[in-house]
C-alpha cells in the first residue's frame, strides 16, 4: 500500500472526533509526533479497542490522508500494565508523555532517540517498586529530554563569571539555564534556588546514568532529595515549554510518603 506506512508509536493523548471515532496523538519512532484517526474505536467490537488507550506502545499501520492519517492496524508492543495499578505511576507517566507532547515535533530528526527515551522511562516507571524508583526514572527522563530538546543545564561553570564551581554551595537560576556561584548570586534578584554541591552532583549523575543503572547515587537517594530534584526540573521544563502543562496540576494532588 503506497499511501501507508508502519511505525512504532506511543499514545500520548486523544480527543473525540465523533460518536465512534477519536483522534490519537502519538510519538513515533520514525516520524516524531503524529496524529491518527481511530475509526470506530469507541464501539464495543472495535478491532483497535484498548490499543488506543493512553500509555500504550504499538506497532501501527497508518494510511496517509490529506490532513490526518488513519490508523488501520495496531499491535501492542507494551501496555505498561503495572502502571495502571498505581496512582503515582499513572500521574508521573502522564507528566512524562505531556513533556514529549509539548516538546516533540512532527518529522523530528531526533525521533528515535526521543522515542527510546520515552519508552524506557515508561517501562522503568511501570516496573518500579517504590516512589523513589519512579522519581529517579522521571528525573533521568527530565534531564535527558532537555538535552535532546537543546535546553541542557549548565552544572559546572558559573553562568555569570564563568569560573568552575567545585565543592561549594551554588544557586540554580532557571531563567539562565544553570548554576551561578554564591558570589554572583548576590547580584541576581530574580528566581534562584540554593543548591549544595552534593545535590548538583546528583543532578549530573542522573543526566549520565542509564535507566538500568543502579549505582551509588540511586542507592543513596531518598524521597526528599528526589522530590526536590524533580520540582526544580519541572519548573525549568515549564519555563522552556512552548505549551502549557495540564498534568502538573494533578501532580500537586499526589500525597507524599
Amino acid at each position: 500500500m503506497q499511501n501507508s506506512f508502519v511505525t512504532d508509536a506511543i499514545n500520548l493523548k486523544s480527543y473525540n472526533l465523533s460518536e465512534s471515532d477519536k483522534i490519537v496523538v502519538m510519538y513515533s519512532k520514525e516520524k516524531g509526533l503524529i496524529r491518527g484517526v481511530a475509526k470506530g474505536v469507541k464501539k464495543t467490537k472495535s478491532k483497535l479497542g484498548a490499543r488506543m488507550d493512553l500509555l500504550v506502545a504499538n506497532t501501527l499501520m497508518l494510511h496517509k490522508g490529506r490532513n490526518l492519517n488513519t490508523i488501520c492496524q495496531a499491535e501492542v508492543v507494551n501496555s505498561f500494565y503495572k502502571t495502571r495499578q498505581d496512582m503515582d505511576k499513572i500521574c508521573y507517566s502522564m507528566y512524562v508523555t505531556e513533556v514529549v507532547n509539548n516538546f516533540g515535533i512532527e518529522e523530528d530528526p531526533c525521533s528515535e532517540k526521543v522515542y527510546n527515551l520515552l519508552y524506557s522511562t515508561l517501562d522503568t516507571i511501570s516496573r518500579a517498586n517504590s516512589k523513589v524508583e519512579i522519581l529517579i526514572a522521571v528525573i533521568k527522563f527530565q534531564l535527558k529530554m532537555m538535552i535532546e530538546s537543546g535546553f541542557s543545564i549548565e552544572f559546572d561553570k558559573c553562568l555569570c563569571c564563568h569560573n568552575n564551581i567545585e565543592n561549594e554551595t551554588m544557586y540554580f537560576v532557571p531563567n539562565l539555564g544553570g548554576v551561578v556561584c554564591a558570589h554572583c548570586a548576590g547580584h541576581i534578584h530574580h528566581n534562584k534556588k540554593q543548591m549544595p554541591y552534593k545535590l548538583r552532583n546528583f543532578f549530573k549523575q542522573m543526566a549520565i546514568n542509564d535507566f538500568n543503572d543502579f549505582g551509588e547515587y540511586e542507592q543513596k537517594a531518598n524521597e526528599k532529595v528526589c522530590m526536590v530534584t524533580f520540582e526544580v526540573l519541572k519548573e525549568y521544563i515549564m519555563l522552556k515549554s512552548p505549551r502549557k502543562f495540564n498534568s502538573t496540576n494533578i501532580l500537586q494532588e499526589i500525597p507524599e510518603g
